[in-house]
């Protein structure tokens, strides 16, 4: 599960506390300019196959079929560790999909999802974070909370004003407000959590607005390089956050056939094949930000993604 030791000019001796151990003069360059591991669809490892299908829409009819339960999460897992062992490992970007089961006896319980709902909530996973921020104050981590499912219109506002509710009062004074962060400001300041939260929050002056995730929506290799490549020319002048996924997508119709009926492969096993060839195309790469892969934990992702920061540093 750990990277590899760092090569060139970065040598970082544990990648649990990378961040602290970077060369002093990338400490003052904005977050947006350092390049950040980060993991796809973060809590996928925890699906729940005795949950209903949430997605693709044309499967939710059978969910009462188990075995297509279990297909359904041996596609859907993107990430093999838990949230505390990704940090562990060095990610310190998270992709958090939301959703509310329909149904649900306990009105704001909320749940992460992939395919099907996860078994532990929303709540137990952010607290089991936030221990971790307390013990490595100079790691800098991002939530990313998107997609919200099963968000219905009664129930919309009051879902959203629980959820930021929460994460203000379980993250207090460790969120650091918008604005040009660096390393060095957040330490400064006792800071090391930001919050992206994909919906209006105007009102709430410390989440962030949506990032931009870059990917290529399919299982082409090529194009992933293309999308990415695209992705660092529009973001060359950004002073914001974005996104380069590296994570390939499962077709959304028929096609999708070709992958599940392997009875003997799996989408992690998918993902060992291709993220090789894919990490040695990202080390020649300027002007990344945060880079977000499936199998996050898997040896090279987090070393090769932290050694392009050796770019920033003055010769």
């Amino acid at each position: 599960m750990s990277a590899d030791k760092g090569k060139g000019n970065i040598k970082i001796a544990n990648y649990s506390d990378w961040m602290s151990q970077l060369p002093s003069e990338l400490w003052t360059i904005p977050l947006f300019k350092l390049a950040i591991p980060g993991s796809h669809d973060s809590v996928s490892y925890d699906l729940d196959t005795s949950s209903a299908i949430i997605e693709p829409d044309n499967l939710k009819r059978f969910s009462w079929i188990y075995c297509l339960r279990r297909i359904v999460r041996t596609w859907g897992m993107t990430q093999e560790y838990t949230i505390t062992m990704q940090l562990e490992a060095g990610v310190r970007y998270f992709d958090l999909r939301i959703a509310r089961k329909h149904n649900d006896h306990h009105p704001t319980r909320l749940y992460f999802y992939h395919g099907l709902y996860t078994s532990t909530d929303v709540e137990t996973v952010l607290r089991e974070i936030h221990a971790w921020t307390v013990a490595h104050p100079k790691e800098v981590i991002i939530l990313a909370f998107s997609n919200f499912n099963g968000f219905e219109k009664s129930i919309k506002e009051k879902l959203h004003n629980h959820l930021i509710s929460f994460i203000k009062t379980l993250f207090g004074s460790k969120l650091v407000p918008p604005g040009i962060p660096t390393l060095q400001n957040c330490w400064d300041q006792g800071k090391n959590v930001i919050v992206s939260y994909d919906y209006p929050a105007n009102h709430h002056p410390e989440m962030w607005k949506k990032i931009t995730y870059y990917y290529a929506n399919s299982m082409d290799r090529a194009q992933v390089k293309s999308k990415i490549s695209e992705a660092l020319g529009k973001e060359k002048t950004s002073n914001y956050f974005f996104v380069c996924g590296l994570n390939m997508t499962l077709p959304a119709d028929h096609r999708i056939l070709i992958y599940i009926l392997r009875l003997c492969d799996s989408f992690p096993n998918v993902i060992r094949r291709g993220l090789p060839k894919l990490l040695k195309w990202l080390k020649q790469q300027s002007g990344v930000n945060i880079v977000a892969s499936d199998l996050a934990t898997r040896k090279d992702f987090v070393s090769t993604v932290v050694e392009l920061n050796s770019a920033l540093m003055k010769p």
